[in-house]
């Protein structure tokens, strides 16, 4: 028996699906039970169309939706075309169209998932996207399958490429943000407009994702705090080694006594971590739990054949509930109601550097307003006095984020202390 499927886009990732197909094939028809054949393909337009034939990709091209969704043969529907729209709209198609859908589109995922999970739900069919989290990391089905007898309590991932690749030459190569970012672009990790992965939009994203398949929670994007990596300067990267940190962007969901808390920041990660020794494009998670205790999952975050084998992968899964008679099942089975963390509970080490005049009295006064706010210090240090100003490097004890914008807004009104960065700081 062959399952034939419709592919909506013929990019970088889905043409790495016929080469799985042909490299690992008889692996593939053996754990689907059924061969896989590429039945059509959906393109932008009559130019694309003759461009991809004239490259020697011998497939039915077809550049309309219908010609996909009317055909009774095409049980499977893979979305590899990016962006919201149109990709919404055709995903919903499909589904109401009676096909089952593989998607590797976070963006899409993150913002309007519950709509399209319910939507393939209602109609007894499946949704699956284990490539929108960490491209060639299984961490989803993870989650769901592996860890079903475990409590996790936390989700920490370095996950997303372009800004990990950035951070990995500001640390170990002294580049500047500006320097850094140029590479990536010239390299094409970055894109022309970097906004989504230099302000850990892109990371927020999938912590939408890693929220639903750890603790049974859905967020919405807006439930994500997040903060990117362009205000990060070479004095916050000397001082972060100095005291034996690195600096990445992390992925931080957790449980507390209140609620779930979900965030994306720059973090000052303590060197013997094993998240801190996650470098270049790599994607890295790292899941806390009552039962495993610690674990990392680790590999390439993007990239044509890492993705492709997520996305083949849940097809393969359909193909094989076809056979079994299984379809249908959502992807993620566990779901409570969703609770979000009261401010008060959310709990961090934090760094401060604060550029002060050179004059005597502004540590003990800085330490008056921190006290104010009951935090406390656990490292201090004062760099870069040239007669007229200085710069003072605080690492709190823990703290809530209710106390960080308190302790924030009264710094905001001292005429002395000016706030250049903020960063959460992962304990020992």
């Amino acid at each position: 028996m062959s399952v034939k499927i419709g592919l909506l886009g013929f990019g970088t990732v889905a043409s790495g699906i016929p080469f799985l197909l042909q490299e690992n094939g008889e692996k593939i028809t053996a754990a689907a039970h059924n061969e896989l054949e590429i039945a059509k393909v959906l393109v932008k337009d009559e130019e694309e169309k003759n461009r991809l034939l004239a490259a020697g990709h011998d497939y039915h091209f077809v550049t309309n939706i219908d010609d996909i969704v009317n055909d009774p043969d095409i049980q499977i529907v893979v979305e590899l075309m990016g962006r919201i729209e149109p990709a919404k709209t055709f995903i919903l198609k499909a589904l109401n169209g009676g096909k089952h859908v593989v998607s590797a589109n976070k963006d899409l995922i993150a913002v309007h998932g519950p709509e399209i999970i319910a939507t393939a739900k209602q109609n007894g069919l499946a949704f699956y996207y284990e490539a929108a989290v960490a491209g060639g990391i299984p961490i989803l089905r993870t989650l769901a399958n592996s860890l079903t007898a475990d409590k996790v309590t936390r989700i920490l991932g370095v996950l997303n490429g372009t800004s990990n690749f950035m951070l990995t030459k500001m640390v170990q190569e002294g580049w500047t943000y500006e320097d850094a970012l140029k590479t990536a672009q010239e390299l094409g990790y970055a894109e022309s407009d970097p906004t989504n992965d230099v302000e850990g939009i892109d990371a927020a994203y999938k912590a939408v994702i890693l929220s639903q398949f750890g603790f049974g929670m859905t967020i919405s994007f807006d439930d994500v705090k997040h903060q990117g990596i362009s205000n990060i300067t070479p004095d916050d990267v000397a001082v972060a080694q100095e005291m034996g940190y690195v600096i990445k962007l992390v992925g931080d969901v957790k449980e507390t006594e209140s609620g779930i808390s979900a965030e994306v920041s720059p973090t000052f990660l303590p060197q013997t971590h094993p998240l801190a020794s996650v470098n270049g494009v790599m994607n890295a998670v790292y899941v806390e739990s009552i039962g495993i205790g610690q674990s990392m999952y680790y590999g390439p975050g993007a990239g044509q054949k890492p993705t492709a084998v997520s996305v083949t992968a849940d097809i393969v899964r359909i193909a094989r509930r076809l056979t079994d008679g299984t379809i249908g099942k959502e992807f993620n089975e566990v779901s409570r109601e969703t609770k979000l963390a009261n401010p008060d509970d959310v709990l961090s080490h934090y760094y401060f550097a604060i550029n002060t005049p050179d004059k005597k009295g502004q540590i003990l006064r800085l330490a008056e307003i921190f006290s104010v706010e009951d935090i406390s210090f656990e490292q201090i240090l004062q760099t870069k006095a040239n007669g007229t100003s200085a710069r003072v490097v605080i690492i709190t004890h823990n703290m809530s984020q209710t106390q960080l914008e308190a302790v924030k807004s009264r710094l905001a009104q001292e005429a002395d202390f000016q706030v250049v960065n903020t960063f959460k700081v992962l304990g020992e």
